[in-house]
């Protein structure tokens, strides 16, 4: 596939059934983990056809621009919102968290503000719900109402920030950040194409990496790793309790969710105590990060249902009418149960974090005991929905724990290397450290990076450098390679600098991250001290660029 400046999305990319680029054929194994003679309780993987993005996306980009023409919203506000909320794909929300109205549409409009739209435009409530051209149109006036309460430059992308932020229904103030910084600008700086199977492209959000959203600006100084996973951000919810002693307290059961939302939107929720709800773990919708909000030896009060064994083919009845939140760790994941495609790299790191859960409490990995919301409580959820992998799924939770790393995991580095990777989970702690502030995002969109994804951010005259930190027993002198995913947008002058672990810059070199990308390119030979070194990425270039920072080897 080739490399380009901005989030490119094929059927490789992406995930249904029976089309999982090097999985299994979807009814090659449909028992994992289970008899023969439980074959009637086995969750269906249908065989569906592969989904061709042009007949899901085909003349989305005249939609938006027509809504843009008509209700005066530039373009790429309406297509950023868009693709932060769901993806470019038409969904009918559920309800997964009380007290959160569903969403729907491409826009995912919910709440007030589908019935605001639907009045702005003289729309049924059907149409803004299920037709794409009024759903869009329905936002977008929803979006101009909002600016007409504003005072701004209309063509200035970045000050329709406030606005959006309107329009978003999150009331957390740092998930209302990073939904503003990372989601949708995020879209905007980083562009998103969408090609059919052929490779033509169907839908194109062009990159404009020099687009500064106004509003606040991320305040965390650095996002701390979760205390049971090393590849999650720590952003402790309040909905929580103990678990009960003995047998009905010890961890049995993974549920999988979907959020029905946005990622921040999902977090920020679940850390909010008026909500009332949680979750231990949040997944991005590209899986690039992971939150974790609850310890695992807590429970979440992600699932409303006590356990009928019954509707898990007699498994685990010692636990009938027990709350299912005692014994089971809940994994929620942006999206919504009515999508028609997952994400791989959604699936890779979900599944890697469902075999870590597995490992550290002795879970079993069958369908029995990696199970859908919908499965225990059949009578008011659907998640994670009929188009959730749940074959490709076990298997790799299965790969994952398995001795050999599956495909998408990163090879081990030769002895005597270190490789610091942009996903904590994917480095040993004790020789490899990565460290960013909250004005980093995270994201798997452009095809060619090293581990799960990496980092970026826009360049900008500050101390706000993404650390590559690595031990060394010895003084000795190394050379850094370093890896990124190149495209126009990138710097053509990213500085890396090299410091020793008495804090001294020991050198500097600007990288052309426009070209090379997908490789290891090598920056230089350095004298290094035993201890913590690091290797920093700067932000400090020429504006109007991002910077990638995916991982660094020692060697």
């Amino acid at each position: 596939m080739t490399i380009r400046p901005l989030r490119i999305l094929t059927s490789l990319a992406l995930l249904v059934p029976a089309c999982t680029g090097d999985d299994q054929p979807a009814d090659s194994d449909a028992q994992v983990g289970a008899d023969a003679d439980d074959a009637d309780d086995a969750t269906p993987d249908e065989d569906v056809p592969e989904v061709d993005p042009g007949a899901q996306v085909g003349g989305l980009d005249d939609e938006f621009r027509d809504a843009a023409e008509e209700f005066g919203v530039p373009m790429p506000i309406l297509q950023a919102v868009s693709y932060a909320e769901t993806q470019w794909q038409m969904i009918a929300g559920e309800a997964e968290f009380d007290g959160q109205e569903p969403a729907y549409g491409l826009m995912a409009l919910r709440g007030e503000h589908l019935g605001l739209g639907a009045g702005l435009i003289d729309a049924s409530l059907d149409d803004v719900k299920n037709d794409r051209r009024t759903n869009i149109r329905a936002a977008a006036a929803v979006l101009r109402s909002y600016a007409d309460d504003l005072e701004f430059d209309r063509d200035d992308l970045g000050a329709w920030a406030p606005a959006i932020a309107s329009m978003s229904d999150i009331a957390v103030e740092d998930a209302l950040v990073s939904y503003i910084h990372h989601d949708v600008y995020g879209a905007i700086q980083g562009g998103i194409a969408v090609l059919d199977l052929a490779g033509a492209p169907v839908a194109q959000l062009k990159p404009e990496a020099g687009v500064v959203p106004d509003f606040t600006a991320p305040s965390d100084p650095t996002l701390a790793p979760g205390p049971d996973y090393a590849g999650s951000i720590w952003r402790a919810s309040p909905n929580y309790s103990s678990r009960p002693a003995g047998t009905a307290g010890k961890v049995k059961m993974v549920i999988i969710h979907t959020c029905e939302g946005n990622y921040s939107g999902c977090w920020g929720w679940l850390v909010n105590s008026q909500a009332g709800v949680s979750a231990h773990y949040v997944v991005k919708e590209d899986g690039s990060e992971i939150s974790q909000l609850v310890r695992e030896s807590n429970k979440a009060w992600h699932i409303g249902a006590t356990y009928d064994c019954d509707l898990n083919a007699k498994k685990e009845c010692g636990l009938e009418g027990y709350n299912c939140n005692n014994f089971t760790v809940g994994i929620e994941h942006a999206g919504f149960a009515s999508q028609k495609t997952w994400n791989s790299n959604l699936i890779n790191q979900s599944a890697k974090l469902t075999c870590d859960i597995t490992k550290g409490h002795g879970v079993v990995r069958d369908k029995y005991h990696i199970v859908a919301h919908a499965q225990l409580q059949p009578y008011n959820r659907t998640d994670p929905g009929a188009n959730w992998p749940w074959t490709t799924y076990l298997n790799k939770v299965n790969e994952y724990c398995g001795a050999q790393p599956p495909p998408s995991e990163p090879p081990p580095a030769p002895s005597g290397q270190i490789i610091v990777d942009s996903n904590a989970s994917n480095n040993d702690p004790a020789k490899a450290k990565i460290t960013v502030s909250a004005n980093w995002t995270s994201t798997a969109s452009t095809p060619g990076f090293y581990g799960s994804g990496y980092w970026f951010a826009n360049t900008a005259p500050v101390s706000d450098g993404a650390e590559f930190s690595f031990y060394l027993p010895a003084a000795a002198s190394k050379t850094i390679d370093a890896w990124w995913t190149a495209g126009t947008n990138r710097s053509s002058a990213a500085p890396f600098v090299m410091f020793d672990s008495a804090g001294v810059k020991i050198g500097t070199v600007n990288a052309n991250q426009q070209t090379n990308g997908g490789k290891w390119v090598q920056l230089g030979t350095f004298n290094f001290k035993a201890g913590w070194n690091k290797v920093v990425l700067s932000r400090w270039a020429a504006e109007g660029f991002v910077v990638i920072a995916d991982a660094i080897r020692v060697r």
